[in-house]
């Protein structure tokens, strides 16, 4: 089994790597190593290589950046997966992509299913669902992982920006009223590798998109909440700062947040028996985060 890993450096790339050098002969790749807005580069890594799985952990994330750097977001979230998925066609390999609640409006309450109406609200959704898309037209045997709130050791993410603020601050201001399920990085690489071992016991998945998040759904403010609990507990932290909730509107950002980002996880446990990430024990290794 070859597998061919795009964006090795980010949070969910590095799980995979690191998670599946004893499970397979891969083919791990950064930036440096594959620019996969290049399609030349993308074709020759390719066809070298001859992947049976390509999993895309690669992708422009910087929301709020999205915003001036259009071009570059699409460039790498659109044309990049556009690549890889005609790459993968071509050898007849198997294409994971990771996207994004953002393809998503964020209104109302209930966790979006898959086959809701998608409608981003800014240039990263926008450029995030052009690449499900893309994917979707140009390789036949695709799943596509929608995913929110990532958090892990390796990488940037809310909990280590918690417990930054924390050493410098007694008193801090979090938002309370934009929801979802904070999902570990660690467990959104074993649900793609529990896909890939679905397929390789011979059996056929039903390809499309399929929603992957953590549990239970919480707000900004409860997930600091709890980071900072477990921080106190776990001696990382000597005292927890004072937390207020405030509204979104009292925190404006150039890219507009969606406030529900609730995913709805049904679809993927009953295809391959994968459960929702368990954030809460995810925190339990928070010294490593530091």
């Amino acid at each position: 089994m070859k597998i061919l890993i795009t964006g090795s450096n980010g949070q969910v790339g590095y799980c995979l790597t690191q998670r599946l050098e004893e499970k397979a002969t891969i083919l791990s790749l950064d930036y440096e190593g594959l620019d996969i807005t290049d399609k030349k580069a993308v074709q020759k890594i390719v066809a070298d290589f001859n992947p049976d799985y390509i999993i895309n952990a690669a992708a422009h994330t910087a929301v709020d950046r999205a915003e001036q750097e259009a071009e570059l977001s699409y460039a790498i979230n659109q044309d990049g997966p556009l690549h890889l998925a005609q790459a993968a066609s071509e050898c007849g390999a198997v294409i994971l992509h990771i996207s994004t609640d953002y393809v998503f409006d964020g209104e109302g309450q209930l966790p979006y299913q898959e086959i809701d109406s998608t409608n981003p609200q800014g240039v990263y959704g926008h450029s995030k669902l052009a690449g499900e898309i893309a994917v979707a037209e140009y390789c036949p045997k695709h799943l596509i992982l929608r995913t929110a709130w990532v958090f892990g050791e390796h990488g940037n993410n809310f909990v280590k920006t918690m417990l930054r603020l924390a050493q410098t601050h007694d008193e801090l201001t979090i938002v309370g009223d934009q929801f979802g399920g904070p999902t570990y990085a660690g467990d959104i690489a074993d649900a793609l590798i529990a896909m890939v071992e679905y397929i390789e016991a011979g059996n056929k998945p039903a390809w499309g998109v399929y929603h992957f998040s953590g549990m239970p759904y919480a707000s900004w403010y409860d997930f600091a909440k709890a980071i900072f609990q477990v921080a106190e507990d776990s001696n990382v932290l000597q005292k927890q700062p004072a937390v207020t909730a405030i509204p979104t509107s009292a925190y404006p950002t150039p890219a507009k947040r969606p406030e529900n980002s609730r995913l709805n996880c049904t679809k993927i446990e009953s295809q391959f028996g994968i459960k929702p990430s368990d954030w809460k024990r995810a925190l339990n290794n928070i010294q490593a985060y530091k």
